[in-house]
Formats: C-alpha cells, structure tokens, sequence
C-alpha cells in the first residue's frame, strides 16, 4: 500500500490564498504610490526654494527649516517604501506557509502618519517664527 500525499491543496483554500496575495500587492502598490507622493513632494519643495534663491541671490534670507523639511519627505518616503516592501515579503511568507491566523500588528499607515504629523507641526513653527528669522 502506497503512503498518500502529504498535503492535497483544496481549490477553495488554494483561491483563497490566491485573493489574500492579490490583495497584498493592491497594498503593495497604494504604498509605492504614496511613497513617490512623499519623495516628489520633498524634492519639490527643495528645489523651488533652490530656485528662489538662485534667481533672488542675498535679496531673500531663506530659513534652511524649508531644506531640511523637504529633505524629510523623501527620507520618509524612502522608509515608507523599504518598510512596506518588508512587510509585503512577510505576508506572502506568511500566506505561502498556510498560517493565516490573525494576528495583530503595526501597521506602516500609522509609523507614516505619526511622522508626517511631527513634520507638519515642525512646517508649522518654521512658518509661524520665520518672520522674526529674517
């Protein structure tokens, strides 16, 4: 008598599977999205104020909070991008080795919102107290 196969894969779990992978690389992609949002956003806001002061030379006392604050965004970007890959790797492992059992973690969303919330309190000062820099 022969040994039966270790593991006979039933169509509605193998479909199941199927759906949780294409709903990682849906995450995937809104992630990559929103990365080059942050890193579009971040290169533009330094180069507009390399822009002005190019064309205004000493005319214009430019606070450096604008480049450190676009320098932000792209590094949060790019960390946005990297964690979500990560995580993207992990879930298909997780799918593949058949524990789909819920478990509770951190989401990417709200590392990004976190920063981008003490990023836009920083922009906020700078604006605030940049008449009295200059």
């Amino acid at each position: 008598m022969s040994d039966p196969p270790p593991y006979l894969p039933s169509p509605g779990t193998e479909l199941a599977k199927e759906r949780n992978r294409a709903a990682e690389e849906r995450t995937l992609m809104a992630w990559i999205r929103t990365s080059l949002s942050l890193i579009g956003f971040g290169f533009g806001i330094d180069r507009i104020v390399a822009a002005i002061d190019a064309a205004l030379g000493d005319a214009v006392n430019s606070v450096r909070l604008t480049r450190v604050l676009g320098l932000s965004f792209v590094a949060l970007g790019t960390f946005a991008l990297l964690y979500a890959a990560r995580d993207h790797h992990n879930q298909l492992q997780r799918i593949q080795r058949n524990h789909l059992i819920y478990r509770s973690r951190q989401s990417p969303a709200i590392i990004v919102a976190n920063i981008l919330a003490v990023l836009g309190v920083i922009a906020f000062v700078g604006i605030l107290i940049s008449p009295w820099l200059g």
